[in-house]
């Protein structure tokens, strides 16, 4: 048994070890943008946003997970365990809307300048703060069972007929009903958004495929270069692969959902809910290593920071010397 909590243990620390960094540099990055250039694209801006809500699902999912593994922080009290799980859900579900929402911004950005889908992507742009408000109050709103309903193990004192095993807390319903509307309603929200984004992103792809066509056409005629469109071809190569993250690793977390909501005696097990909670911050943590690779703008600002520190160390040693 120590063995197999050591071993969840470091795959939560793992996690935490790649996501708490890797979304600091992002935020950090995007917002050295802001300083200097005053303003974000609507792209930087869906990114940074994605980038914090990610944060917050490694701190308080994984850390929170590692901490109680190795006995390091007593937090999953009834009031740990409401804040927990409320917070892991409500910003899981906004980190999916979120990859939704730029997945889609990506595909109205390849739409001819003057189209209807032209304006919808530059309306979109405009009223970018309000969409973030709504998302943030829809999934807050869809998140409240886990206030409601969720208490410590540690307080377990009566057989739990229609609760949910999330290892350290229970998330117990008052009938099999109510738990299973409350699983169809969280499938539901993730389903809805990973339908749209996988199809924006075929979008992207068929566009990418017959850019590249056009291309070689006119390399072979000898029409010269290949054209302005790098900067939009990376980018939309990079929310396709932020979306095959997605459809990965959410995918296989709601299938364990399913499975929690449909077959018996899932209670007494708590490998599910490890691999659910593994599965379900996994694209948090992995996903600012695409941001990072992928973004010019974050790789151009981490290397002005790693300039100046090198100049700042050369300055040092001179005047040492």
């Amino acid at each position: 048994m120590a063995s197999e909590v050591f071993v969840r243990g470091m795959l939560y620390l793992s996690l935490t070890i790649v996501g708490i960094p890797g979304n600091a540099t992002v935020i950090v990055a995007f917002l050295l943008l802001l300083y200097q250039e005053k303003r974000l694209l609507a792209a930087d801006a869906i990114l940074l946003h994605l980038a914090c809500v990610n944060l917050l699902v490694v701190v308080v999912r994984a850390l929170t997970e590692t901490l109680a593994s190795f006995r390091l922080a007593d937090i999953f009290g009834d009031t740990g365990c409401k804040s927990v799980i409320f917070i892991y859900r409500t910003t899981r579900a906004l980190s999916i809307w979120l990859t939704f929402l730029l997945s889609t911004y990506q595909c109205l950005s390849i739409a001819p300048p003057g189209s209807s889908w032209a304006s919808v992507r530059a309306l979109l742009g405009h009223y970018l703060a309000f969409v973030f408000l709504f998302l943030w109050v829809l999934n807050t709103c869809m998140t409240t069972a886990a206030i409601l309903f969720s208490f410590s193990t540690k307080n377990e004192t009566s057989p739990i007929d229609n609760g949910i095993n999330v290892q350290f807390c229970y998330v117990n319903f008052p009938s099999m009903l109510s738990r299973d509307a409350n699983g169809a309603v969280q499938v539901g929200r993730d389903v809805v958004p990973m339908a749209l984004m996988t199809l924006a992103s075929l979008i992207i792809l068929v566009f990418l495929y017959k850019h590249s066509q056009q291309v070689k056409g006119l390399r072979s005629s000898g029409g010269g270069g290949a054209g302005n469109g790098g900067a939009e071809q990376r980018a939309a190569k990079a929310v396709v692969a932020l979306v095959t993250l997605y459809v990965v690793f959410y995918g296989v977390d709601n299938v364990l959902w399913v499975y929690t909501l449909t077959v018996k005696k899932t209670m007494s097990s708590s490998l599910i809910s490890d691999l659910r909670i593994f599965f379900g911050s996994l694209y948090a943590a992995l996903s600012p290593l695409v941001i990072i690779a992928s973004n010019r703008k974050v790789n151009s600002r981490l290397g002005c920071v790693a300039h100046e520190k090198s100049a700042v160390e050369k300055t040092k040693n001179l005047s040492s010397m």
